[in-house]
């Protein structure tokens, strides 16, 4: 089936960034500026053999309860890889945990991770290290995502970046240095050349223009969780980010059943 596919815009990760960083390839060792890691998955996404899409990070990766039942953004990629684009074979994992920093990854990142030699590692995480119990200073997380960028690459993955979802900061006194972390996150992106979809500013943004200010209330469960609708939103800014977006397909907005006459 021919299909025409939104493409959107492409951002570079530098000071004012949106979305998307135009990217390098994962090859370990290989200068930043002359990385291709958009071009990559573009490649991935026409490869006649099958992949394997790993995702990690925290709750909302998990996409734990707060849901009550829908699709996580993880699932929508699933049936938007291996149904809607006819990528049957390849194969979604999710390996986030509840509750987990950046330090909870780095510890376990031959279980979480390199087991799988996937060949495309997609990470947000940022929401539990922010909170001020987990004692993850911006340091300690900064080098934690260095750390796991860099055992991504040295298995030949290309690691992806998405910054965590906003959050309502007065029912969440303790996670309110969210912000610095997202930061990091963008700097990190922008200095290394990476993939990063940024649904911290499009929720701020877009998504905040979209549900006329009420985006908090529209798309979360709690202060912290997106909802089904929310997650549903992070999935189409990720179909964005990869260039796979068409408004016609069901994942993307499109309606489930078409000529339906029964």
């Amino acid at each position: 089936m021919n299909r025409r596919y939104f493409l959107g815009n492409v951002w570079v990760a530098t000071a004012g960034t949106s979305m998307l960083t135009k990217t390098g390839w994962a090859l370990p060792g290989l200068a930043a500026q002359n990385r291709d890691d958009r071009g990559q998955l573009a490649q991935l996404l026409k490869a006649g053999t099958p992949n394997k899409w790993l995702f990690t990070g925290d709750s909302i990766t998990a996409g734990v309860k707060h849901t009550h039942g829908m699709r996580s953004y993880v699932e929508l990629f699933s049936e938007r890889i291996r149904w809607e684009l006819g990528r049957g074979r390849d194969a979604v994992i999710n390996t986030a945990v509840s509750g987990n920093t950046s330090k909870d990854l780095v510890n376990d990142i031959q279980w979480r991770i390199l087991q799988y030699q996937p060949q495309a590692v997609f990470i947000m995480l940022g929401t539990n290290d922010a909170a001020v119990q987990k004692q993850v200073s911006p340091e300690l997380f900064k080098n934690n995502i260095e750390t796991i960028i860099k055992r991504v690459r040295n298995i030949n993955a290309v690691p992806v970046l998405l910054s965590p979802n906003p959050i309502v900061e007065t029912k969440a006194p303790e996670r309110s240095a969210l912000k610095d972390y997202v930061k990091l996150l963008k700097e990190i992106a922008g200095s290394g050349s990476l993939v990063f979809v940024d649904v911290w500013k499009e929720w701020n943004t877009t998504l905040r223009k979209k549900y006329n200010g009420r985006q908090d209330d529209q798309l979360l469960n709690d202060p912290l969780h997106p909802n089904g609708l929310g997650h549903k939103e992070i999935a189409q800014l990720l179909f964005k980010a990869l260039s796979i977006f068409n408004e016609k397909d069901p994942t993307c907005g499109g309606a489930y059943y078409e000529n339906k006459n029964w």
